[in-house]
């Protein structure tokens, strides 16, 4: 379910050539934690064998490694996905100044369903703007995949064996951070878990996504961000389901689709998508205007990491996070327009928010994390609260992406609010309390 390995393969057939698939793994991760799967690559090592087409994992930077493994194997041509975040996009401008001219450098946005560029040419203001031009284009890219085929020109020389231990013992990587259990990596639980979506939490996901003690969610975040479920085949199952559960769908394909092309229509035009700068205007001046209100509580990064704040809320979302890897994705906008009213300024509040999103998040370091609001999840090669990104991004919930101006009040000025008695007419705050205790 890859766009950019189907693509491949049809170049790599119609010049009757050998396919190769490479994987950089870099030592010093991007912002590596252990919450994240470990194990994750292994079955698809064993996956490409059985179609014939050879697996490399290179150790490095892309730059450093993959222009000498094209020479190398004279390699006659390079597929890609897309990813929009700054560093991913380095990644290839880095590698495409280093490949030999005669070597074409294509990518595919395989984990968008409309592909980002095709979208919309320009940074879109809100789910509205975008909403009519992402279903326009949904009969055309929104289609069954062909199937990857067994491929029929095998390589040359055999890729070379795989000191898996070896090449986790070596990253460097905060393993303070602890495995989660609830989450096992890789395509088949990603589709398992699915499957679980579809036949349990699927009938309430239209009315009871937003109260944290339901199991309503699909729970597909990780997979969607690190591309080991593709977003296009979980809408292709789940709308299987409208005729019966067509609220539920319709908000599952809003917050999948609509809602995470958004967010990376965002991060794709704007290169400000993770700083103050990148808000809109009247944010930022709103911001600015009180950013010397006098705060009720402020908050030191280690009290919040350790959710040792006066509000017993909060810290149970902060220590979900901390032990699952995941937050409910009401609970994260509440997270982080708490941590704009307990900090000094705007700047430190993003600056404190995406970088405990990064650290604890299994989705984190995902345009979802920057500007998704209520979706669950999102890719790495591509990132969804349906999914994470339910994910509430920090910019529209500190900054007001995708937002509107609503009443001034000290602090906030005219970004959103959200308090703890809101959240008692939502759910049963108690309960939640409960469950993340300390």
């Amino acid at each position: 379910d890859n766009w950019a390995f189907l693509y491949a393969q049809r170049l790599a057939l119609k010049q009757e050539l050998p396919l190769h698939i490479c994987f950089c793994l870099m030592v010093v991760g991007w912002g590596l934690q252990s919450h994240e799967p470990s194990c994750s690559l292994y079955p698809s090592l064993q996956e490409c064998g059985e179609l014939n087409i050879p697996f490399h994992l290179l150790l490095g930077y892309p730059k450093d490694v993959l222009p000498t493994f094209v020479v190398e194997h004279g390699v006659g041509g390079l597929v890609t996905d897309f990813c929009p975040l700054r560093l991913p996009r380095q990644w290839l401008e880095d590698v495409r100044d280093w490949l030999p001219e005669d070597v074409p450098f294509a990518q595919v946005d395989a984990h968008n369903i409309v592909p980002c560029w095709v979208a919309s040419p320009k940074q879109e203001y809100s789910a509205r703007t975008i909403r009519g031009k992402i279903h326009a284009q949904l009969p055309e890219f929104l289609t069954e995949f062909p199937p990857v085929i067994r491929h029929p020109y095998p390589p040359s020389c055999p890729a070379e064996p795989i000191a898996w231990e070896a090449c986790y013992s070596s990253l460097q990587v905060d393993r303070t951070v602890k495995e989660v259990e609830w989450a096992t990596p890789g395509t088949a639980a990603g589709l398992a878990m699915l499957q679980s979506f579809i036949a349990e939490r699927l009938k309430s996901f239209g009315s009871h996504r937003n109260d944290p003690n339901k199991a309503a969610l699909s729970n597909l975040s990780p997979w969607f961000h690190f591309g080991q479920v593709s977003t296009q085949r979980a809408i292709l199952e789940v709308q299987k389901h409208r005729g019966k559960y067509k609220e539920s769908v319709d908000a599952f394909v809003e917050e999948a689709v609509v809602r995470r092309e958004l967010a990376e229509n965002f991060c794709y035009y704007n290169e400000n998508y993770d700083s103050v700068q990148g808000a809109y205007d009247w944010a930022q001046t709103t911001l600015k205007l009180h950013a010397k209100d006098k705060r009720p509580f402020l908050y030191k990064l280690q009290e919040l990491e350790q959710g040792t704040t006066h509000d017993p809320l909060w810290n149970a979302a902060q220590l979900q996070m901390v032990r699952e890897g995941k937050m409910h994705g009401f609970l994260r906008m509440y997270w982080a327009k708490k941590i704009l009213e307990w900090t000094h300024s705007p700047e430190e509040a993003l600056q404190f928010a995406i970088y405990l999103n990064d650290r604890y998040e299994l989705d984190g370091r995902d345009p979802n994390g920057y500007v998704g609001k209520l979706q669950e999840g999102g890719t790495e090669q591509g990132a969804l609260s349906l999914m994470a990104k339910a994910t509430v991004g920090c910019l529209w919930s500190i900054c007001g992406i995708h937002d509107q101006g609503w009443a001034e009040r000290a602090i906030f000025g005219k970004i959103r609010y959200m308090n703890y008695a809101g959240c008692k007419r939502k759910f049963d705050v108690g309960q939640f309390e409960r469950r993340y205790a300390p």
